[in-house]
């Protein structure tokens, strides 16, 4: 027998106010023009004020809860990717774990920015194929708003708010490919890119600080390491880019999305795109996509899914899982 973990539910919350690329051309020298062809992005949602990394976590929780069919007193363990934490501590994951009235089991937060629901996926699985957990809550949640330089028009018109979550529980499989759950991962880093991708705050300066990205930088290693990272996961699992039905990418750019699956030759008609709706919500835009994508009838049962991101670090990875 061997022990898979296995997506019960999903489900995804955006905060209400819905931000159009023409609202930036009255405060960065910029066009609805010049950022969908850079990046594809549409529009993206903005918090609201008073509005928190936790609320947007929670709601996203309640609705992946509901699709599982499952109550909160269910959940063994929690996981929060986020780099936009309400607080420096204590976690998003405990306060969620609070908001949904969870007293037992354990949660905690995991920071790897946009690569962060592939590493909180990966750390998921460990947990539940180790025998301590049965089933987790697998968060991905952020207020990127917040970071933005308002007059850094390269930066600004990027990134949005959103969360989205998946519950993953232990089911019996039989060790093959034909499993539902996650087959394989793949998690990477290397720190001597920093500087092309960080937020300028923290607590060496006392301040909360900006995003700062150099994006042809970050362009080139993304494609070259998604598409890398995409085919490890598949090997590790026994199967090929032919055997794929979606990929589920980090929705940063429309052409890294693009430029990865071509690299991984499959066609775009087997990606899930939701760019022009959310911009880059970093470590919230898979599971976003991975809501959506059900909701819309792409993602159907025994489909087989590559996820994968890259994010500040840098840091990168790619999950294989039967849906």
């Amino acid at each position: 027998m061997t022990i898979r973990a296995a997506v019960r539910g999903v489900g995804h919350y955006l905060p209400e106010r819905v931000v159009p690329n023409s609202e930036f051309e009255a405060i960065v020298d910029t066009s609805d023009e010049w950022i969908r062809s850079r990046s594809g992005i549409e529009r993206r949602h903005f918090a609201a004020d008073g509005q928190t990394t936790s609320d947007l976590a929670t709601r996203a929780a309640q609705a992946a809860l509901a699709d599982a069919g499952i109550d909160g007193s269910q959940i063994d363990a929690i996981i929060v990717a986020t780099s936009t934490p309400d607080l420096t501590f204590p976690s998003v994951a405990t306060m969620v774990q609070a908001a949904l009235g969870i007293t037992r089991g354990f949660a905690f937060d995991i920071q790897a920015v946009c690569a962060g629901f592939v590493y909180a996926l990966a750390n998921a699985n460990a947990l539940i194929v180790s025998g301590q957990a049965t089933r987790v809550l697998v968060i991905g949640a952020e207020t990127f708003s917040r970071l933005m330089n308002w007059q850094d028009r390269t930066t600004c018109v990027l990134f949005g708010d959103g969360a989205g979550a998946v519950v993953l529980e232990a089911v019996e499989g039989t060790g093959t490919t034909a499993d539902r759950g996650i087959l394989a991962t793949d998690l990477n880093s290397d720190g001597r890119y920093k500087d092309i991708l960080y937020v300028d705050g923290g607590t060496s300066t006392g301040t909360t600080g900006h995003l700062v990205m150099e994006g042809k930088e970050v362009f080139r290693h993304a494609i070259e390491k998604l598409a890398e990272t995409a085919r490890t996961a598949l090997d590790r699992a026994g199967l090929t880019p032919e055997d794929v039905d979606w990929i589920v990418p980090h929705q940063a750019n429309i052409r890294i999305i693009e430029g990865t699956a071509k690299r991984m030759q499959v066609p775009m008609e087997r990606v899930v795109v939701t760019v022009q709706d959310h911009g880059n919500t970093s470590a919230a835009s898979i599971p976003l996509a991975l809501s959506v994508g059900k909701q819309r009838g792409q993602i159907k049962p025994g489909d087989l899914l590559v996820m994968e991101a890259i994010g500040g670090g840098l840091a990168w990875g790619s999950v294989v899982l039967r849906w």
